[in-house]
C-alpha cells in the first residue's frame, strides 16, 4: 500500500497531531540511557537512584525524550518531512510505570523566500495530568508532490 507524504496544504492551524501513548518499562529507559552512551548510574541503577539520590526509581535522560519527541513529529510527517529546529524543556522526571502521552498542536505555518512550506508545533510529554516536558519544534513539509525537504541544501535550507 503507498500512502501520499502529507503536504504543506493538507495541514492547518490549531491542528492536533493524533496522540502517542508509550508504556514506560525499565528496558526502555535502560536502552535510551545506552543508546546515548549516558552511563550515569541514575539511569540505569535503581538502588543507586533510589538509596543514594532520593527518588522513586531510574527515570528517562534527555537524550531519550528527544528522540520520543523527534520520533512523535517524523511519524505524523512521514518520511518526507524534516525536522528543522526543536527545543525542549524539562519539569519532572519520566519513570518505569509511567504512561507518558505526547500530544501537538500545529501553532504556526510559513513558506520561506525559498519556498519551504514551515509547520511549527507545541508538543507536550504528560504523565496523568502532569506535563513533565514540553517542546517547540519547527518542521519542513512538501509543498507540492514533486517537493522534498531533503533535498534542500545551502540556501534552500533555513531552519
Amino acid at each position: 500500500m503507498t500512502t501520499l507524504p502529507l503536504l504543506f496544504s493538507d495541514v492547518t492551524l490549531g491542528q492536533e497531531l493524533p496522540r502517542l501513548e508509550v508504556d514506560v518499562t525499565p528496558t526502555l529507559v535502560v536502552l535510551g540511557a545506552m543508546a546515548s552512551r549516558d552511563w550515569r548510574p541514575m539511569h540505569h541503577d535503581y538502588a543507586f537512584a533510589v538509596h543514594r539520590q532520593g527518588l522513586k526509581d531510574i527515570f528517562l535522560n534527555t537524550p531519550n525524550q528527544a528522540a520520543w519527541f523527534e520520533r512523535y513529529l517524523t511519524d505524523w510527517t512521514g518520511p518526507h518531512g524534516r525536522l528543522g529546529r526543536m527545543t525542549f524543556r524539562m519539569k519532572g522526571s519520566v519513570f518505569p510505570g509511567d504512561t507518558m502521552v505526547l500530544a501537538g498542536t500545529v501553532d504556526t505555518l510559513d513558506t520561506d523566500e525559498t519556498g519551504c512550506g514551515w509547520v511549527g508545533l507545541a508538543v507536550s510529554l504528560r504523565v496523568g495530568d502532569e506535563t513533565k516536558t514540553t517542546c517547540s519544534a519547527r518542521l519542513a513539509l512538501p509543498t507540492t508532490d514533486d517537493d522534498n525537504p531533503w533535498d534542500r541544501r545551502g540556501e534552500r535550507w533555513k531552519p
